[in-house]
């Protein structure tokens, strides 16, 4: 067998394949290799949305004779839409205020400016954001600063003497 240039070709090996040809082959599989290896979590990533179910759930907070009427209080809860790697971020928080026998408020705690987490200041009757220095009224009105809307609400119920959030992946406004 001869090359292009006319000479005898030196490079074939046991198998009659070319040095040149089986570097070419060698180096295509570790390419597609790499690409599958970086290419495989990307479309997981674009395609998981469309399999995702994240339905509304009723999650328990507390006794309602927990919560004192004029109250506003922290509760903490399981995320409606964890990840089974989430550990300690998969817990999420509202604020709750009990305004009657059965009639409770609650309140994300997420600042509607960039997401911070705000803070009750019971004193003031206002939620304050640490951030940017967003302030809102006891009932999650916007008072002063950079947040453009109220405070997000969750629906709440008492079932059973026990207070349930509806949550959901965002919270749900409920103006």
């Amino acid at each position: 067998m001869t090359d292009p240039c006319g000479g005898a070709a030196r490079d074939e090996g046991p198998g009659g394949v070319r040095r040149r040809e089986f570097l070419t082959r060698v180096s295509v599989a570790l390419s597609l290799w790499g690409a599958a290896i970086v290419g495989i979590p990307f479309v997981g990533f674009l395609v998981a949305p469309l399999f995702e179910t994240t339905e509304p759930v009723w999650r328990p907070v507390g006794p309602a004779t927990a919560f004192r009427v004029g109250t506003t209080t922290e509760v903490a809860f399981a995320d409606s839409s964890p990840l089974p790697w989430a550990g300690v971020v998969a817990r999420t928080a509202a604020w709750l205020r009990r305004d009657g026998d059965d009639a409770f408020i609650a309140y994300s705690v997420n600042c509607t400016h960039l997401g911070c987490p705000v803070r009750w200041l019971p004193d003031a009757n206002l939620f304050m954001c640490p951030c940017h220095g967003g302030v809102y009224y006891g009932d999650g009105t916007v008072a002063a600063g950079p947040p453009p809307r109220p405070l997000p609400r969750y629906p709440v119920r008492v079932r059973d003497g026990q207070v349930e959030i509806l949550t959901s992946p965002l919270p749900i406004t409920t103006d």
